[in-house]
């Protein structure tokens, strides 16, 4: 509404509107709607309601969208439901169909602007920082066991990929960590270095391999005994998941909340609770959908691309997390190359926010 009208009805405005003050009110912006697509509004009365119309702060206007979507959804449900039995009759639309709900439609993250600007001194760091659970956990994994089988490999070796690492430092940072176990150079040349360069579209049919999203990881190939892939928040049993979530200093409440989305079957809001907890944050503002995802929001938050919490009863936890992660950090890190690392991180975080 104009300005005008605003300021004409701003004492009914302030009356009708729970929340805003008068000053309030003429900042606010409004919106004249139907009163038949503000009916749940009108019913908590929570807006002004004049000749047919109900006036909408901005701040409220997300529920006029909602029922809006919610309507034409039902409508779009309703007439694909009366479509269904002549489309599932033809055979070119069957494999479509069958596979329409595992689709992932998002960035395949084959292609990285940052390819070759990330080191492969910065991965230890990075994995307590940006990395979500399941490759944080396939990364400890690595270096506790010094290898991984095949599913693990494969799952974290594109996530590699997609974040950055060129073919050549894949083979060295596989490399150097397997012989560090029980595979000889000679082995790791002959039995794995092929596999890492298929990834790559170097061997084989040349297919230049994608990194597997969400849907992908928790649909498909669950781990075995002695596996590390998967999805923690779907494959992993409950009271493991407890117990590995308050290692990495996630507190009681929001360990709770997690394990309830878990319950819930809600894996890919349980990874996106575990960031906001993790980076301290009220609200991600995206959709969670891919681990490499994950790694390029985080790096734009802690670059400062996305708004901190500023909770003062939250000052003490955020101090205590701060102080946490950084004792994380120099665990994960040789002494040696930690002023290194940090002033490479501070660059590559800056790097994650250009266009």
């Amino acid at each position: 509404i104009s300005e005008d009208l605003k300021n004409e009805l701003a004492q009914e405005l302030y009356a009708s509107t729970p929340g805003l003050t008068i000053p309030k009110v003429k900042e606010q912006m409004f919106y004249k709607v139907g009163l038949a697509d503000a009916v749940d509004l009108f019913r908590a009365r929570r807006v002004f309601i004049k000749d047919g119309f109900a006036y909408v702060p901005l701040k409220e206007i997300d529920a006029i969208v909602l029922n809006n979507y919610r309507t034409k959804l039902s409508k779009a449900l309703a007439l694909t439901a009366r479509s269904l039995p002549s489309i599932q009759s033809d055979e070119r639309l069957q494999p479509l169909l069958s596979h329409l709900s595992h689709s992932y439609v998002g960035p395949d993250y084959s292609v990285q602007k940052n390819t070759g600007k990330i080191s492969l001194e910065q991965i230890d760091a990075l994995s307590v920082k940006s990395f979500p659970l399941c490759m944080r956990q396939l990364h400890k994994a690595l270096r506790d066991n010094h290898h991984l089988r095949h599913g693990g490999r494969m799952q974290y070796g594109l996530f590699l990929k997609g974040i950055g690492l060129t073919l050549e430092q894949a083979l060295e940072f596989w490399k150097k960590e397997f012989i560090r176990g029980k595979v000889d150079a000679d082995k790791f040349d002959k039995g794995y270095a092929y596999s890492i360069r298929h990834s790559y579209g170097k061997e084989g049919k040349r297919t230049d391999y994608t990194p597997y999203s969400c849907m992908k990881i928790i649909m498909s190939n669950p781990p075995s005994q002695g596996d590390y892939h998967g999805c923690p928040f779907r494959h992993s049993d409950p009271e493991l998941l407890k117990q590995k979530l308050q290692s990495y200093k996630i507190p009681p409440s929001g360990i709770t909340q997690i394990l309830e989305l878990v319950k819930g079957m809600h894996y890919q809001l349980a990874c996106q609770k575990y960031f906001e907890l993790t980076h301290d944050v009220d609200d991600i503002g995206f959709s969670l959908n891919h681990p490499n995802q994950y790694f390029t929001e985080s790096q734009r938050l802690l670059s400062g691309g996305r708004e901190v919490k500023r909770e003062l009863n939250n000052s003490g936890n955020s101090q205590q997390k701060s102080s946490s992660q950084e004792s994380m950090n120099l665990n994960s890190v040789p002494a040696s190359s930690n002023t290194t690392t940090d002033a490479e991180l501070e660059g590559l975080e800056a790097y994650f926010t250009e266009d």
